[in-house]
């Protein structure tokens, strides 16, 4: 079917990604590691690293949330370890209430390590390598702050 005849002056083509305004906007997705920075997004769309003041405030944002997590981690098995300790000493008929409320509060904070535990594996998805350096320097910086009390939690952050 021969459609030249046709006018097509008032069809809006202008959002088919075909170029034009839209494309500073886009976000570069990278599948090989990579040290460029270049439209950059981190996590979602609206995290665009534009700029190399943005990549420091994203690294050190990065960096800060990745202690955290190193830090919620230590908190959690100290306080397992609390709880422990704590449940061996009241009388056996409370011990049971004691476990039940012990184990679901254990469940929401599990949850709670697993969603963060996945944030990170995305970060570090990014396959950049400016990120998986503040990635890992946030874990490190985390432990060397909260972790000296607690050897055990050397074991890697994937569940």
């Amino acid at each position: 079917m021969d459609h030249s005849h046709m006018n097509h002056g008032g069809m809006d083509h202008g959002d088919m990604g075909h170029g034009g305004g839209g494309m500073a906007d886009m976000c570069n997705m990278n599948m090989l590691f990579t040290w460029d920075t270049t439209d950059l997004c981190i996590l979602w769309k609206g995290w665009h690293i534009r700029g190399p003041v943005s990549l420091v405030f994203s690294l050190l944002a990065i960096v800060l949330f990745c202690a955290s997590f190193e830090w919620f981690r230590i908190t959690i098995r100290e306080k397992d370890a609390d709880g422990t300790r704590l449940a061996e000493t009241v009388p056996r008929h409370r011990q049971v209430k004691i476990e039940q409320r012990s184990h679901a509060a254990q469940t929401v904070l599990f949850m709670i390590q697993t969603f963060w535990v996945f944030i990170v594996m995305l970060l570090f998805m990014t396959y950049n390598g400016f990120v998986w350096l503040a990635v890992t320097f946030g874990a490190g910086l985390g432990y060397y702050l909260f972790g000296k009390s607690t050897p055990a939690a050397r074991e890697n952050i994937c569940h």
